[in-house]
């Protein structure tokens, strides 16, 4: 009996160290660019060890960045990133010359339904399915990125956010830090500048309130996506709730009275924008402050 178990040990313990091996020579073959050998070595992978985790991200790398292509193009209007100015014999601007990145989607599909695999196999491994929600972001598919994001919320309730990461290793504070990259998405989505994605904004703070009801941070979005659309009741009902939950929260109090300022109620603006500069650092009092005197002036 005993012998047997050591047997098993030794096969598991073999597997590991292929897989690590494997890993390790696909990583080198990444950062030299070298795609041919990155195949070889992800066919050689599959054939030793089919259900790797590793192998699924790795994959999913492949795929991702085989499918990226940097197309040079000319327009008269300035691109996003660097460019190059194109000018006339009168020294006037008359176009750019730039790049665009486009992603092929028949290689990055196949990228997609590995990473789709894998997360089958092994649900609790947060960095598949944030690397997931990055494609989406980098090809700027919003709808799939936000289903991604809602998807991820509803399963952290099952699992308890005992989230793991690359190599299977436990992610420490998995409630914390799952809740943080969260918020990055939500900026993320925010940053675009694009109105039309306050609703997936919206329907991300829902979801998230859904299972933890007392995230500040969630409030404050779900917030935004009203103030900037001028439903200012709506706007301030979440950051009052943020507030009960914590009353010296700067930032939480000033966009309450930035909510009343936008709103036209005078009087609430002045008593929240006070509570910012009692509990506030030296900006925000400077900030609140000076929306005091102008409010007063008017």
């Amino acid at each position: 009996m005993n012998k047997t178990i050591g047997i098993l040990i030794a096969i598991f313990i073999t597997n590991i160290g292929f897989g690590q091996d494997y890993q390790l020579e696909f990583n080198k073959h990444l950062n030299a660019n070298d795609t041919l050998r990155q195949k070889q070595t992800l066919e050689s992978w599959e054939k030793a060890n089919p259900n790797d985790p590793e192998l699924y991200t790795s994959y999913f790398n492949y795929y991702f960045l085989k499918s990226k292509q940097e197309v040079i193009t000319m327009t008269t209007e300035e691109p996003e990133g660097d460019s190059f100015v194109l000018t006339d014999s009168l020294n006037q601007t008359v176009g750019y010359l730039g790049s665009q990145i486009h992603y092929e989607q028949t290689e990055l599909q196949k990228g997609i339904d590995k990473i789709n695999k894998g997360i089958e196999l092994y649900p609790n491994r947060l960095d598949m399915r944030f690397g997931k929600i990055y494609v989406y972001g980098q090809i700027k598919d919003w709808q799939k990125f936000t289903n991604e994001i809602i998807t991820t919320v509803k399963y952290s309730s099952t699992n308890n956010n005992e989230w793991t990461w690359t190599n299977n290793e436990r992610q420490n504070n998995g409630n914390e830090f799952f809740l943080s990259s969260l918020q990055d998405y939500q900026v993320q989505l925010y940053d675009t500048g694009d109105d039309s994605l306050l609703a997936n904004m919206r329907e991300i703070a829902n979801e998230i309130l859904k299972y933890y009801p007392d995230h500040i941070e969630s409030l404050s979005n779900l917030s935004v996506t009203y103030l900037l659309t001028g439903e200012y009741d709506k706007g301030i009902e979440p950051l009052l709730k943020a507030e009960k939950l914590n009353p010296e929260d700067y930032i939480v109090l000033s966009n309450i009275a930035q909510g009343y300022k936008l709103k036209g109620d005078k009087k609430n603006a002045i008593e929240y924008y006070e509570k910012s500069i009692k509990y506030g650092d030296e900006q925000a009092k400077a900030y609140a402050k000076q929306q005091i005197k102008e409010l007063k002036e008017k």
